[in-house]
């Protein structure tokens, strides 16, 4: 009776430990989706520094003149390059991000204008020490561009002169954006790298991390399907907005395509991004064997000079 009792009272102690644990990864999913906690607004005074950095441009760059104005609630920066330019390129960012982390991006595309800007306006939310809008994983973020591509096309640029460059979420929301940019025409070009398939599958994804622990079979697709939903309550947007596959459904994009598909990511599923891939009737992939983010490093110029190509021929 005794063993009885110590293997009951045992197992009880590890079944509240598990779940205990269970909870805690929970929590820390959905906070994470809505807040990430590496993410840190930047000091006005290094974001303008690093501007004018880019203002001054370089050798292979002419730089430009910087220029910001209200849309809709956001705060829409824009560098009008020195020399004439045949398109606009519009930087998104990706997750735990903002506006200035993305910039340098833009010295990319020494011949285009560019635009950014940060989603629901979170940066100044945090400097200001107020409430800080979530992170909706392209739910909110998506119309934000939608409104930006708008507002550009209302300033007498043709949306085939339109150019979306995403990475990680940036990615996400611009695949997201497009869907719905997609039922009034096609845009220049979209050039993208690592999208997240759902929130869902980036909550699983998560947990998991890099490397494969026992217990990850068990929890990880509960932890990520609870942590999700909690995130989706606090945000106030459905799962489903976020689904990249769901979305896009059986639309044909017809906005040409540049892929840097990371084949070993383990954020960003590579059959996911396979499948975004085959929605455009006229896409290039470029398959790097690192996790996404990490293709400029291993392509080296490469990365820059297929972007280039594929700018010059869709704004021909």
């Amino acid at each position: 009776m005794r063993l009885i009792k110590s293997l009951c009272y045992g197992t009880t102690v590890a079944l509240m430990a598990v779940a205990g644990f269970t909870f805690y990864k929970i929590s820390s999913v959905a906070h994470e989706l809505t807040d990430p906690p590496f993410y840190h607004a930047q000091p006005l005074e290094r974001v303008d520094g690093t501007y004018q950095e880019l203002a001054r441009g370089s050798a292979d760059d002419p730089g430009g003149t910087w220029s910001s104005r209200e849309v809709d609630g956001l705060q829409v920066w824009a560098l009008k390059r020195t020399r004439p330019s045949p398109g606009v390129v519009l930087l998104l960012h990706g997750f735990g991000d903002d506006r200035w982390g993305t910039s340098p991006s833009l010295r990319w595309f020494p011949e285009l204008d560019a635009v950014i800007f940060t989603y629901l306006r979170r940066d100044d939310a945090m400097r200001a020490g107020g409430p800080v809008p979530p992170v909706t994983f392209g739910a909110r973020e998506s119309d934000n561009v939608v409104r930006v591509v708008h507002d550009l096309e209302a300033q007498g640029i043709p949306r085939k002169r339109i150019i979306l460059l995403g990475r990680s979420l940036g990615a996400s929301v611009g695949l997201l954006a497009l869907a719905k940019l997609e039922r009034e025409g096609p845009l220049g070009g979209f050039i993208w790298e690592g999208p997240p398939a759902s929130s869902r599958d980036f909550g699983e994804r998560l947990v998991r991390g890099p490397k494969d622990r026992f217990w990850h079979p068990l929890l990880a697709p509960l932890i990520g399907e609870l942590g999700s939903r909690w995130a989706a309550r606090i945000g106030h947007y459905d799962r489903d907005d976020t689904d990249l596959l769901r979305q896009l459904d059986e639309q044909r994009l017809r906005t040409p395509s540049l892929c840097f598909l990371a084949t070993q990511d383990r954020l960003a599923p590579p059959e996911i991004q396979r499948a975004a891939a085959a929605h455009f009737t006229n896409s290039r992939m470029i398959e790097v064997p690192t996790w996404h983010l990490h293709c400029p490093e291993v392509l080296g110029p490469a990365y820059a000079q297929a972007i280039r190509q594929a700018t010059e021929r869709w704004l021909q």
